[in-house]
């Protein structure tokens, strides 16, 4: 009963009352997600799908699913990609459901710097099982039996559309950028009550540190800083981290939280200690990328929840780009 209770209290604190999005460990294995901006940021059609189970040992209480494609046109220096996402939480089925469409330019100030505006239009759907759940009079000594006499809303569904737009400016080996989310405020009540979702704000960037190559392979080695800051409703985070790359291999550390930060709410206090420290292995094979990732928990959750654990699979065509037209972000690809 103490688990029941705590997943349940989870998956409302989180999922309903302060309304926060999932958020991706390899973030830049899910580019689209990320910032709008990167649609079309690459050097030929992509392929990516990502899944994530965060905190298994409470049940799968939040599982997520994404799947992208984008592509880059050349003749227009525009970049549009598709990007679909499936977030579930608790044994309700207790679930959003985004899907997306994505344009970026790329503007050229000068040899050296380049700057990526783009938008995403998105039709976002809230959606509960109610036949899944166990209400108060199912309960018996027992255990649950029989059916309730609850009577669940008609509409099981809440869809609504969404907005977003951001900016990257990047060069050779640095780049930076910012997203806002959630423009039009979705409405993600249910029960006819209205609970507009928090818009979020999103910073990142980084640099290459060490850059090494040779003329087969102009990027061999690298050595990247990266920062990623979220802010949406009462909730602030902090990730820090480093990427390395000796082809074919990626490894990652990073540390996230904000331990320095505390709430004005009480129920918000920050830990001390953080919130996870996560270990990112990653393995590229031509056009092929295999990215996985694992959240070790640092904060008053360590014995409870089982970290997270994420897998990324991307695919890159081939591409006939033009060399100058072919310079890349050159964040991390995991």
């Amino acid at each position: 009963m103490k688990r029941f209770a705590l997943v349940i209290g989870l998956v409302v604190i989180f999922s309903l009352v302060r309304g926060q999005d999932p958020q991706f460990t390899q973030f830049y294995a899910n580019p689209l997600y990320l910032a709008p901006s990167f649609a079309g940021a690459t050097a030929g059609d992509r392929i990516s799908a990502v899944y994530r189970n965060q905190w298994p040992e409470l049940n799968n209480v939040f599982v997520t699913y994404s799947f992208a494609y984008d592509h880059f046109f050349e003749n227009f220096n525009s970049g549009v990609g598709v990007l679909i996402m499936r977030d579930v939480a608790g044994s309700g089925d207790l679930g959003v459901l985004n899907a997306g469409l994505l344009y970026s330019y790329d503007i050229k100030v000068n040899r050296e710097f380049h700057l990526r505006p783009g938008i995403h239009f998105n039709y976002t759907q809230m959606g509960l099982d109610y036949h899944k759940l166990i209400w108060n009079d199912q309960l018996s000594s027992g255990g649950s039996g029989g059916g309730s006499i609850e009577q669940p809303p008609t509409d099981n569904f809440k869809p609504d559309v969404d907005f977003a737009a951001s900016l990257i400016g990047y060069s050779d080996r640095a780049w930076g950028g910012f997203t806002v989310d959630h423009l039009l405020r979705p409405n993600y009540g249910l029960y006819n009550n209205d609970a507009p979702l928090p818009m979020k704000f999103t910073i990142f960037g980084g640099y290459q540190i060490i850059k090494k190559g040779h003329l087969l392979n102009p990027i061999d080695e690298t050595l990247s800083l990266a920062a990623y800051y979220q802010h949406q409703d009462v909730f602030n985070q902090v990730v820090v981290g480093l990427y390395w790359l000796k082809a074919p291999l990626m490894l990652g550390f990073w540390y996230r939280g904000i331990p320095f930060l505390r709430g004005s709410d009480e129920d918000y206090q920050k830990d001390p200690r953080g919130d996870a420290v996560a270990f990112l292995v990653g393995y590229k094979m031509d056009q092929l990328r295999v990215g996985y990732s694992y959240d070790f928990t640092i904060s008053n959750l360590v014995s409870s929840t089982g970290g997270a654990h994420e897998i990324s699979i991307t695919y890159e065509f081939q591409t006939t780009r033009k060399k100058e037209k072919a310079r890349m972000v050159p964040c991390p690809e995991f």
